[in-house]
């Protein structure tokens, strides 16, 4: 499997995966909004063990989430850039955007919908959830 890399807008934050993506969705939810400033994160969810951080230490900050408890994101101290997201013993967020080649993101659906503006255009081919997609 070919690496995928990607970093933060000024370089200082880098990170590899070397596994393909568990899933990929985009995360409509009140906090996601207010940590992007715009309408959802494109998330590229990662097995835990296929990502490292290669260059850089990120600063972390925690929001309350009804799935995870505590949802700690990674941001570059330097530049701002929003990184990680959604961190368990099972699996890391990256925020899309920020990989080198985001055109290998493909969403798969949309997660919590309840809480998308009227201006969010979403794809009306991609399956929506009110709140978190089914386990399975």
């Amino acid at each position: 499997m070919k690496t995928i890399a990607g970093g933060c807008a000024c370089g200082a934050i880098r990170y590899e995966v070397t596994a393909q993506p568990i899933v990929s969705f985009n995360c409509h939810c009140r906090d996601c909004q207010k940590m992007t400033g715009g309408g959802y994160t494109p998330v590229f969810y990662v097995p835990a063990n296929a990502f490292k951080i290669t260059k850089g230490t990120p600063k972390y900050f925690g929001t309350t989430s009804e799935m995870m408890g505590d949802n700690v994101r990674g941001f570059c101290p330097d530049c701002g850039s929003r990184l990680f997201g959604g961190q368990s013993d099972f699996g890391q967020g990256i925020a899309a955007g920020t990989l080198d080649d985001p055109s290998l993101y493909k969403p798969q659906h949309d997660i919590w919908t309840s809480d998308a503006q009227p201006w969010d255009a979403m794809d009306p081919n991609l399956p929506k959830f009110e709140k978190y997609a089914p386990r399975g």
